[in-house]
């Protein structure tokens, strides 16, 4: 009788993996697969999604990255103090929060940090691999849920630590989710390189509060023929987000997502904004209040407002398990590009799609199915690369020796109809481009140099996830 063969392992890559969104993460994930609670908040749990083919909660493996050195397990004892996490379960999965723990590397540029951009790209990457590697796994998903960064200062600036991180994954082969405002795949450098790679990336800024309500109510007023005339909202919460979105810099990368989501749902921008305050009392926890001026019937002026009260940490936390077991599939069924269907998740989808809640959901359902098998043409894609938009004669994903690494073969060897990207990727594929095949001095795979040390950031632990 043969031996039965090992149960495929995914690795879930966190950027700001001490964090309280990662540290949720980590907590609920084991104390789901021990039947300690139910997967409350996660979609990919519900019937819809059975015959998805996702990998099952148990067989992820995390580690990550992060600036700060305070321990997961003693991170959630904070959290379990302020009411983020129920009493007992921080001490119920000790054992997997330390098996984390020990996976999570320093993070950076570091105050002081002398390495160029080139070299903390090199060394993020070196981390992944070695990490896919020692675990044996097939493929590993690089999520950022780090603080919110300033926006980018443009052209010869240095790259912000969010796309040094991006440019990482790209070059480890690894499919790419940004659950943050912050820029990472966004900025022109790292869009380069994703176009190119072959892989699979999503984001950004995960929906979980108030736009998660305006995703739903912009298309209510829309499909009544009710005009908005503006729409206001104040945000107060505390903890490192709260820190971080104090720079006004970083609360504009915050609003910018929030205003879409008004101007794609309501065909215009209302008066009004999104002011976010800081309060420190209030740690993990957010109070989101909209106020909403609308016209009616023969004019007739009136206000519906909402308030929302939530935890960031137990908001996120289902997303971002949701997110790295679709990307994973994805990545596993030869997927590149934006996909496009996890707009459900994101204030600020990639590609092109559907901005009201309810056609999300019903785009992310299709795409469940397609990852199932059925239906399996033309999803995952948006604006950027995707299934067929591969240049012709353009090189397939690199091959990165060891577990969890394979060859990519060249376009037009997938099966017409196939849900592939002209990369074949059979279990154990970790896509990627090859050395060498990137346009001169850009930064990524096979460039060693840079123009010099990356800004610094407000350090890895704070979520931005309004």
């Amino acid at each position: 009788m043969s031996a039965s063969l090992p149960r495929p392992r995914v690795g879930v890559w966190l950027i700001g993996a001490r964090g309280s969104v990662a540290t949720t993460v980590v907590t609920g994930c084991a104390a789901v697969t021990a039947g300690l609670h139910p997967p409350t908040g996660m979609v990919t749990e519900t019937p819809a999604f059975t015959d998805s083919g996702l990998l099952a909660l148990s067989d992820l493996v995390f580690g990550g990255h992060d600036t700060l050195d305070c321990p997961l397990p003693k991170r959630a004892e904070t959290l379990t103090a302020g009411g983020v996490l129920p009493p007992g379960i921080a001490t119920a999965v000790a054992a997997e929060l330390a098996a984390a723990d020990r996976e999570i590397r320093p993070g950076g540029p570091t105050p002081g940090d002398t390495r160029s951009e080139a070299d903390l790209i090199t060394d993020f990457a070196r981390d992944i691999r070695d990490f896919t590697r020692r675990h044996a796994l097939q493929r590993t998903v690089v999520v950022n849920v780090a603080s919110t960064e300033p926006a980018s200062q443009g052209p010869g600036a240095p790259l912000p630590a969010s796309t040094l991180y991006a440019l990482a994954a790209l070059r480890a082969g690894c499919p790419y989710v940004n659950f943050t405002p912050s820029e990472g795949m966004h900025h022109p450098v790292a869009a380069r390189e994703a176009e190119h790679s072959g892989l699979p990336y999503a984001g950004r800024d995960g929906k979980t509060g108030q736009t998660l309500l305006r995703a739903v109510l912009g298309p209510m007023f829309a499909q009544r023929a009710l005009h908005v005339r503006a729409w206001s909202g104040t945000n107060l919460l505390g903890g490192g987000d709260g820190a971080a979105l104090a720079d006004p810099a970083a609360a504009a990368a915050k609003n910018a997502g929030k205003e879409r989501v008004l101007a794609d749902t309501l065909g215009h921008v209302p008066e009004g904004e999104v002011h976010i305050d800081d309060v420190p009392a209030l740690g993990d926890w957010k109070t989101a209040w909209d106020h909403i001026a609308f016209d009616g019937f023969l004019g007739t002026r009136m206000i519906l407002q909402t308030i929302w009260q939530g935890c960031d940490s137990a908001l996120a936390a289902p997303l971002v398990l949701d997110l790295a077991r679709l990307t994973a599939r994805a990545h596993e069924k030869g997927l590149s590009g934006p996909l496009a269907p996890l707009g459900f998740y994101f204030k600020d989808p990639v590609g092109e799609g559907p901005s009201g809640l309810s056609e999300q959901y019903e785009a992310l359902l299709r795409f469940g199915s397609a990852l199932g098998g059925v239906a399996a043409t033309g999803l995952g894609t948006g604006r950027g690369s995707g299934p067929g938009t591969r240049p012709e004669g353009a090189p397939g994903a690199g091959a990165e020796s060891g577990p969890g690494a394979a060859t990519g073969s060249s376009p037009g060897t997938r099966p017409e109809g196939d849900l592939g990207a002209g990369v074949e990727s059979g279990p154990g594929a970790a896509t990627g481009s090859s050395p060498g095949t990137r346009p001169e001095g850009d930064l990524g795979a096979g460039v060693e140099s840079g123009p010099g040390v990356g800004a610094g950031q407000r350090g890895d632990t704070a979520e931005g996830v309004l």
